[in-house]
Parts: C-alpha cells; sequence; structure tokens
C-alpha cells in the first residue's frame, strides 16, 4: 500500500480520458490525417486533446511536468518533477484515421517514474478502465480481475507491431510465430492501451510488444498490476515505461511468455 493519493488526482485522470472521447468521437466525421512517418499518422484531434490536457494539469497543478506523445519537445521537466502525467490523446490513431472503432485515450500519473494512478477510456463502448496504486482496478466502477488461464495453449494472446515493422520485422514476426503455435490464438487490435486494460479485465490471457512509448503502456501497466496480473521487461526484469517493452499477463502464464520470447532470442 502507498500513501493515500488526494482524490483528485484520479479524478483528474478520468475528467481528462472522458473529455478526450467526446473529442474522438465528435471529431471523427471531419479528420484532418497527417503523416508523422511512412505509415505513422497523427491527426488534428490527437493535437487538440493533448492542448486540452496540457491546460488542465498547468491550471490544476502547475508543479507536475507532462510527458505526451505529440508535443513532447523538452520532456516537460519530467526528469525534475516529482508527479509526471503520462499521456496518450489518441492511442489506436491509425484506427481512428480509418473509422475502425479500436482507440482511446490513455493517462497515468507517476511519481518519480513509477504509476500510481490510471485511467483508459473507449469511446466506442464507453469503458473507463481506471486504477489507484495499492488500492485496486475498475471498470466502470466495477472491480476488475485478470484471468485465470494456466498455459499457454489455454490463453488468448494480443501483441502489436511498431512503426519500423517494415525494415526490422524479422524477429517480431518469427515472435509472433511462436506464439501461434503455442497458444490457443493471437489477436493485434491496434492499441496498445486497450490490449493492456483488456489484459486486466480478463478478455486476454497476455500481452507483449517491443519499441512502444511510456504513454503507450504505463497506464494500462498499473491496471493490470491492480487487477492481479504481472508486468515485466521481455526478459521478465522489473517493468519500466521507459524502456519501450512489455509482457503483461494474468501472472499465471507469464514465465510461459518469458521462456518463450528468450526462445527465439537464442535462435537468432
Amino acid at each position: 500500500m502507498t500513501d493515500s493519493l488526494p482524490p483528485i488526482f484520479l479524478a483528474t485522470a478520468v475528467q481528462a480520458v472522458i473529455k478526450a472521447g467526446d473529442m474522438q468521437m465528435a471529431g471523427m466525421d471531419h479528420l484532418h490525417v497527417e503523416k508523422k512517418g511512412t505509415i505513422d499518422l497523427v491527426t488534428q484531434i490527437d493535437r487538440d486533446v493533448e492542448r486540452m490536457f496540457r491546460a488542465l494539469i498547468a491550471e490544476r497543478f502547475a508543479d507536475h511536468a507532462v510527458l505526451a506523445e505529440e508535443f513532447e519537445k523538452g520532456g516537460d521537466r519530467q526528469n525534475e518533477a516529482e508527479f509526471c502525467w503520462v499521456f496518450d490523446p489518441v492511442d489506436g490513431t491509425t484506427n481512428y484515421a480509418h473509422g475502425l472503432p479500436i482507440f482511446c485515450c490513455a493517462c497515468s500519473l507517476e511519481r518519480r517514474g513509477q504509476p500510481v494512478v490510471a485511467a483508459i477510456y473507449d469511446p466506442s463502448r464507453r469503458e473507463l478502465f481506471t486504477a489507484e496504486r495499492g488500492v485496486g482496478a475498475w471498470l466502470n466502477g466495477r472491480p476488475l480481475h485478470v484471468s485465470s488461464a494456466e498455459s499457454l495453449i489455454d490463453s488468448l494472446l494480443c501483441t502489436g507491431f511498431p512503426y519500423t515493422v517494415q525494415t526490422e520485422g524479422d524477429y517480431m514476426l518469427g515472435l509472433f510465430g511462436d506464439f501461434i503455435r503455442r497458444a490457443r490464438a493471437v489477436r493485434r487490435l491496434g492499441s496498445a492501451a486497450i490490449d493492456l486494460a483488456y489484459v486486466a479485465a480478463g478478455r486476454f490471457d497476455g500481452f507483449w510488444e517491443v519499441r512502444l512509448n511510456p504513454w503507450d503502456i504505463s497506464a494500462g501497466a498499473l491496471i493490470i498490476e491492480e487487477a492481479g496480473g504481472r508486468v515485466s521487461t521481455l526478459a521478465g526484469e522489473p517493468f519500466n515505461s521507459r524502456l519501450g517493452e512489455v509482457i503483461a499477463s494474468n501472472g499465471r502464464i507469464h514465465d510461459q511468455m518469458v521462456e518463450t520470447i528468450r526462445s527465439r532470442k537464442r535462435t537468432n
């Protein structure tokens, strides 16, 4: 159990992601889409939502830092401030830009690098996933619990591919094949935050991905831990959102996932 946090922290995260969801839904019919890379997209809604969030934090918590996707330059004192908000205005932008209703907003508050409050909101399904460290995790106010699967062959897994997959995809595609051979099935939804939330809800039994950013995984990692699951690096080491990789699971199949990944590394 951590020291009790002011209720306004979780309330702010919830307020922000719900407002973001309203903006996402309202903007779907008139999107302006640009390219940040060959297959990496950004919309005006991404930028508008992030501006809304930065204004909210500046007004409410002037001494807090913000680390977010679209205006990251300078890091906003993230290495100096005790509290840092980690925010993804639209997680699943490619889905969003194509009208595929699998996207969300993700928000966490990290204290000295450790997420202590989290909220993920899927406006298409009106599902709000929240957590507070040492207190619990919830979906629309109901307690969340990870699944009870004991083995990979009985597990539904999920993964994603980074924007660099076209140039360095051999390892990732090989690992995808390894898990397909060992698990019941593997899915790819296109939103890491939703993938992690679904592990916490027991819809997926495990998730792995590399080349991620802190705003992709910080919130979901806390929600999984508070729902009784486990998060780590690909090697099974302690999770850190700045390391850019994650295995997330119900805990029961975690070591099996680590071993599958370790086996692929040994043969390449």
